[in-house]
């Protein structure tokens, strides 16, 4: 019987080593990031869209995880660069032992969470409330690696960006990075690599930018993804002065500024995007002032258009539902503070109306920055200076008493480090968290928690359109429509909104009377 165990084992393993092949032959886009592919004869591990000539099938292993390869001795290619390609989901609905792994997983892929002292197995175990002993055994089990040769491979990579696409020193690269001291760095460099970063640099040629310009870089996503409409969901709610988009559909331009704390030092900046769909792309130009926490920004923009979705598994879920959305992703974020704050502006009022609230709220608040991109030319205000502002001077900008006080509430939360707001955060921690705060309902935090925390079940049963788009006349009916979606839920809501015609102002304006529904579940703005 055990015989028979193995080789059926055996036998599937190869069928998908076989279509792992296939994939690696067709450069599907669609599995990028879902396996990495190591050349024995090459001892270099790549992406499945790599260019390439095409390695003998013999030659060949297949990985789930990038540090598998390079746990195996294996480097990274220099040509398709996996540190550019899509993360894999670490979302399931399958048993505890693999989602506690995959929870590890997700905090370990958040460069928001390297810039804690000492993050390491023992940190990660206490967040998730088991112990170190017991988190190694279940992540070896799960994806062959310990944590921390997990958490290794991630800065091995992320100093690999910073190399190849800044001209930061190696200092410099080494503490962005993750690394605690210049020595761990080259050591652990030399150790995967077998050169020293240096060389690596001179390897790659002169990749960086020189100075003054925009650091480049391409970020890969996995097809179908309608751009057009992720671009307009931006552009219906861009904030003046630190938002713009230029030009139409998917071919519009997103700009917009942003400042990036870590540890101690701040930094500011600005960042631009545009979509090349044909090559399955994302082209990133970020201001060289943001180059030290270039790790951090591409994290936080492949959330905020939602590149590391996976839309085979969403749309298996989804897509006898809601056929019409298999391009739709979830909107994100690179500031989940700003994030926060827009959603209790936009509670109970239109998209418009929010959209004023909150470009009154960066003028009254937000520091000046100058960028050489016309319109960009404010940051959002800090939690600090949210914190400290008088209700008269709120109340001036037409914000009322009861959301001053959530706003306020929210800000000392974040100010203080109580409240972490990005994709590593306990999510129903923090939701309850949130849930404690005046003024912040279910809806508002489940919004949150569907854009800020990138939490893929999220599901304000609560919300009228959604109701609506469901066929539904409450909160509960909808929830019990909504289980066969789960893990997927967000993706749902997304898909349920878009489905639903815009009405006209007058009903919209009726509608709001009648009952209040918060900004982004009104028909005519959802994405």
């Amino acid at each position: 019987m055990i015989d028979r165990m193995a080789a059926l084992s055996s036998r599937n393993e190869i069928a998908e080593s076989d279509a792992c092949y296939l994939a690696m032959k067709t450069h599907d886009a669609r599995f990028d990031g879902t396996f990495f592919t190591a050349v024995t004869s090459t001892g270099i591990y790549c992406r499945p869209v790599c260019r390439v000539k095409l390695p003998r099938r013999e030659n060949c292993r297949f990985f789930r995880h990038a540090a598998q390869c390079e746990a195996e001795g294996f480097r990274p290619c220099l040509r398709c660069r996996p540190e550019l390609a899509p993360r894999a989901a670490s979302w399931s609905t399958e048993d505890a032992s693999r989602i506690l792994a995959l929870q590890a997983a997700r905090l370990i892929d958040e460069p928001d969470a390297w810039q804690e002292n000492d993050l390491g197995a023992a940190q990660i175990a206490a967040r998730l409330g088991v112990s170190d002993r017991h988190l190694r055994r279940l992540f070896e089990t799960q994806f062959g690696v310990s944590p921390l040769q997990y958490l290794q491979t991630r800065r091995l990579l992320a100093a690999k960006q910073l190399i190849a696409d800044t001209r930061l020193p190696m200092t410099e690269v080494a503490l962005a990075s993750g690394f605690t001291s210049v020595r761990r760095f080259n050591a652990a460099f030399v150790a995967h690599y077998g050169l020293n970063p240096s060389a690596l640099r001179r390897a790659g040629g002169e990749l960086g930018p020189a100075a003054g310009r925009a650091v480049e870089v391409r970020l890969g996503f996995r097809p179908p993804y309608d751009a057009g409409a992720m671009l307009a969901f931006f552009g219906r709610r861009a904030l003046s002065g630190i938002e713009t988009l230029t030009g139409d559909g998917a071919a519009a331009v997103l700009a917009r500024t942003l400042r990036v704390q870590q540890g101690a030092r701040t930094h500011t900046g600005w960042l631009q995007l545009q979509f090349d769909l044909p090559r399955e792309q994302l082209r990133l130009s970020v201001s060289e002032s943001l180059a030290a926490v270039l790790p951090i920004v591409i994290s936080r923009v492949r959330a905020m258009v939602d590149l590391d979705a996976e839309p085979m598994a969403i749309n298996a879920a989804l897509h006898a539902h809601f056929p019409q959305g298999d391009g739709l992703r979830v909107p994100g974020t690179v500031d989940s503070f700003e994030l926060a704050v827009r959603a209790v502006l936009g509670q109970q009022i239109t998209v418009a109306a929010a959209r004023t609230l909150g470009a009154r709220l960066v003028q009254a608040f937000g520091e000046p920055i100058a960028t050489p991109l016309p319109g960009l030319d404010r940051l959002f205000p800090t939690p600090g200076a949210i914190a400290a502002a008088t209700g008269d001077a709120l109340g001036t900008l037409g914000i009322v008493r009861q959301r001053q006080a959530a706003l306020q509430a929210l800000a000392r939360e974040v100010a203080a480090g109580r409240l972490a707001l990005h994709a590593g955060a306990d999510v129903p921690a923090t939701l309850a968290a949130l849930q404690a705060l005046p003024g912040i309902g279910d809806w508002t935090a489940q919004y949150i928690a569907m854009r800020a925390l990138r939490w893929p079940d999220a599901f304000p049963s609560g919300d009228v359109a959604l109701q609506k788009a469901l066929g539904v006349g409450n909160a509960r009916a909808a929830v019990e429509a909504s289980q066969a979606w789960r893990p997927w839920r967000s993706y749902a809501v997304l898909r349920a909104w878009h489905t639903l015609p815009a009405p006209t102002p007058s009903t919209t304006v009726a509608s709001r009377v009648a009952r209040p529904i918060p900004t982004q579940a009104l028909p005519p703005e959802s994405p």
